[in-house]
C-alpha cells in the first residue's frame, strides 16, 4: 500500500534519572539526548521532518552523517519519499526494519515504536546513536534523539 494502515498496539517507555534506574535494577536501554518541536503550514502535513530533524541535530552538535539510524514515520509513501529526499539522509539509514506503512501505525504510540524499534536495531548492529521524527496533525513535527546505552 502507500499509506500506513491503523493497527491496534500499546506502548510505554519507560523515563526516569539513571540513579533511578540503577536504584530500582531497571536495565538502561537509551539515553534520551534532546528534541525540537516544529510546525509547518497546515496544508503541507507530513513535511515537518524535514524541518524537525536538522533543528534537533543543530540543537545537539550532531550531524546526519553521525546518526547511525533514523525512524522517520511514514504516513504516506508519497510524503515520507519528499522528506527522505529533502533531507538527503541515505535510505539504508532510515527505518531499516520497515517503517509505518510495513508494520502498522497504532495510532498515540509512534514515538514509543520508533525508540524501541530504533533502540533495538542499534542494540542489533552496535550502533550508538538513533534519530525519531515524526509528523502531526495540523501541521505540527517532531525529532529527538537517543544514545544506545545496551551496547555489548
Amino acid at each position: 500500500g502507500n499509506a500506513s494502515g491503523v493497527g491496534d498496539g500499546a506502548a510505554i517507555c519507560v523515563l526516569t534519572t539513571r540513579a533511578r534506574a540503577q536504584r530500582d535494577g531497571m536495565s538502561i536501554v537509551g539515553k534520551w539526548v534532546g528534541s525540537a518541536i516544529v510546525g509547518v503550514e497546515p496544508r503541507y502535513m507530513g513535511i515537518s521532518p524535514i524541518y524537525a530533524i536538522p533543528r534537533v541535530l543543530s540543537q545537539l552538535g550532531l550531524t546526519k552523517e553521525e546518526i547511525d539510524v533514523f525512524e522517520i514515520n511514514e504516513a504516506f509513501a508519497s510524503q515520507f519519499a519528499y522528506c527522505v529526499e529533502e533531507l538527503r539522509i541515505p535510505i539504508e539509514k532510515i527505518n531499516p526494519n520497515g517503517g509505518s506503512i510495513a508494520i502498522s501505525h497504532p495510532v498515540g504510540m509512534t514515538g514509543a515504536r520508533q525508540v524501541a524499534t530504533g533502540l533495538a536495531e542499534l542494540q542489533r548492529t552496535g550502533g550508538s546513536l538513533l534519530c525519531t521524527s515524526m509528523c502531526v496533525g495540523s501541521g505540527m513535527g517532531a525529532a529527538a534523539v537517543f544514545v544506545n546505552e545496551a551496547r555489548h
